[in-house]
Order: structure tokens, then C-alpha cells, then sequence
């Protein structure tokens, strides 16, 4: 009687047993088509520590009241998008704008005075002492009508960066005084990431200075424009605040977000194979090893952690110099092909 077992009966939860159950069996095939193969190898690479780090805005701050006012209008509110220079809130500027009007009248008072003496002065019909003193009068009304202009125009706040406003302090009808909060906003233009180094490795850290940000799953990754450490620790958890400032971009990261931060520490050996080798079903891991008689035995391995290149370490189940086939999808056609051309007997 023979037994027949379809994909579709089975339960997914019994697939990676099965395959398990499957790999106690070597497969006596000979490997004698042309199967691209390779040699399980020792290969010097980077050692990694992976940290949790958490995405800031380099650009944060709160615009506060430079002068005192009612606010009458608001024109953006929290979640908005501004660009810099963007009008975002408005002051009531009436007797700001009477100050100016009046340092105007000075000012122009000032010049005509300052060019009817110095006509004078060029014909000699006056001394040089009044020339001066009206000059004198001059830049004090020019430099009050700087000072009233600007006063006017702290009653317009603007958007010192383009980027998201965070939170609005105040609302309109109320009465802002100098130095009151009124808007906090972040910059999306440039981003770093913060990560908070151990003791242990913050000397091997400051010499190498390597480091990368992980992104899309942890498989992206990025280098930093510029890394900075700080100089002490935190007397608490002991260890020392990296920033890592992201390239200009979008990278899909936000402020608040939480990402992986991986640091170079050193080098070492690890035994390594092309990732393309594995057959995956699961949790389970295995490659087709061809052995010193070219027969293919499908053997379980366990996996450690994926280096550039496309290559992945081998923590058990392979020794050195065993020669594994890169293709495990020609292997299994291989083997059916070939299992079909033995004779089946009842």
C-alpha cells in the first residue's frame, strides 16, 4: 500500500516538522550534472554591535513673543506643514505702527535738516560743529526708526525653517507677553539618529567612529554625515549619547521613530556561505551538501547574522571546505529527475 502526502493536507504549523523529519534521510544522488557549487570558507569580516537608537530633528525650537500684544490671528495649527518665512501668527501692531509713523516723520525731518546745514556748510555759512550736530541727530532718528520697525515687525511671526508645526502654546484673543512661548516646530530636512553607547565599547567606538543606521526592515543601510560622542556619561545607566546625523533625503524616518543603529567593532573569521545555498521552510534552514562521492544529502543548519555581499554565517551544521550546491531549486529538480529514473519496486 502506498501513501501519498499532498502540500494541501497538511497543517502549516506541521510543514517545518515535516521538513525536519525529512532532512534525517540522505538523499543518495549522485552529483554528477553540472550543479553550481562552492566551498563553505572562513571569510575576515566586521564585527557588529546592533544598538537601539531613536530618530531626532537637528532643527527644534519654540518661536517665542519678542514683544507684548494681543494675538489676533493664527494661521497654522498643530500637524501643519510650513515653509520658512511663512506667516504662521499675527500680533495686534497699532501702536507699533504708531511708533514707526513717528520715527518716519523724525527721520525725515533729520535728513532735510542734515542737507539744508551741510549746503550751509559747504558755503561756509556755518562751522563745522553744526554740521555734526545735526549729523549726529541723523543716525539717532535712523536708528530709532530700525528699532520701531522691527518692533512692528516681531508682531508678524514667521516660520524660522520649513517643517512640521509640534505644538501651538496660545490661542487667538489672548495676550502674549515677551519672551511667552507661541509655537514649537521641528525641521523633516535633516534628521539624526541617538543612540546611547555602552562602556564597554566606547573606546574601540571613538577610535573606529564606523557606524551605520539601519532602515526598510533593517535591511537599508545608511552611512552618518558626521558622528559625534559625548564627552562623559550618564552617571545612571552609564553610558555616552552618539548622534549620528542622516544625509539629506528622504528615508522614510520621522522624529520619534525607533531604529537600529549598527556599530563596527572590530574583525574576525566567520565561516560563511552565499545566503542563496539556503533552503528555508520555517524556522528551519538547510543547504544541499555534496560529499566526497558526489551524493547530495539535504542538511539542516543553523544561521547566524547576514554580511554585505549576500553572504551568511554558518553556526552549525557545516564544517569548512565541505562543498555545498548554490542553487538548491536545480538540486531538488536534479534529484526528482533522477529519483524518477530508478526502478520502482512493489
Amino acid at each position: 500500500m502506498k501513501l501519498w502526502l499532498s502540500a494541501k493536507n497538511i497543517p502549516n504549523c506541521l510543514l517545518p516538522v515535516l521538513f525536519v523529519f525529512a532532512l534525517s534521510f540522505a538523499t543518495s544522488i549522485r552529483a554528477d550534472t553540472d550543479l553550481p557549487l562552492s566551498q563553505v570558507q572562513y571569510l575576515t569580516l566586521p564585527v557588529k554591535q546592533y544598538l537601539d537608537a531613536t530618530v531626532e530633528a537637528v532643527n527644534q525650537a519654540t518661536v517665542s513673543s519678542q514683544v507684548s500684544g494681543r494675538i489676533t490671528d493664527i494661521y497654522v495649527d498643530t500637524d501643519d506643514y510650513v515653509t520658512k518665512g511663512m506667516l504662521v501668527m499675527k500680533l495686534r501692531n497699532k501702536e507699533q505702527q504708531a511708533s514707526v509713523n513717528a520715527a518716519k516723520g523724525n527721520d525725515e525731518q533729520a535728513q532735510a535738516d542734515y542737507a539744508r546745514i551741510k549746503q550751509l556748510y559747504e558755503q561756509q555759512l556755518v562751522s563745522k560743529a553744526e554740521l555734526d550736530k545735526v549729523e549726529a541727530r541723523l543716525k539717532t532718528t535712523k536708528a530709532a526708526l530700525a528699532q520701531a520697525q522691527e518692533a512692528l515687525d516681531n508682531t508678524e511671526i514667521r516660520a524660522p525653517y520649513s517643517g512640521i508645526v509640534v505644538k501651538r502654546h496660545v490661542e487667538a484673543g489672548e495676550m502674549a507677553h515677551v519672551g511667552q512661548p507661541l509655537m514649537t516646530g521641528l525641521s523633516l530636512e535633516q534628521l539624526r539618529a541617538t543612540v546611547e553607547v555602552p562602556q564597554s565599547l566606547i573606546q574601540v567606538v571613538r577610535q573606529l567612529k564606523l557606524a551605520r543606521v539601519l532602515l526598510a526592515g533593517n535591511e537599508q543601510v545608511i552611512a552618518a554625515d558626521d558622528i559625534t560622542i559625548s564627552p562623559y556619561a550618564d552617571p545612571k545607566s552609564h553610558t555616552f549619547t552618539m548622534r549620528l546625523v542622516l544625509p539629506a533625503g528622504d528615508h522614510g524616518l520621522y522624529p520619534g521613530m525607533f531604529i537600529k543603529v549598527v556599530l563596527i567593532t572590530g574583525e574576525k573569521p566567520y565561516l560563511v556561505i552565499p545566503a542563496q545555498a539556503v533552503v528555508q521552510r520555517g524556522d528551519v534552514a538547510a543547504v544541499y551538501v555534496s560529499d566526497a562521492r558526489q551524493m547530495l544529502h539535504l542538511r539542516q543548519v543553523r544561521l547566524g547574522q547576514k554580511f554585505e555581499g549576500d553572504v551568511v554565517e554558518i553556526l552549525a551544521g557545516l564544517d569548512e571546505a565541505e562543498t555545498i550546491v548554490l542553487d538548491p531549486i536545480l538540486a531538488t529538480a536534479v534529484i526528482k529527475q533522477q529519483q524518477q529514473d530508478i526502478p520502482q519496486h512493489e
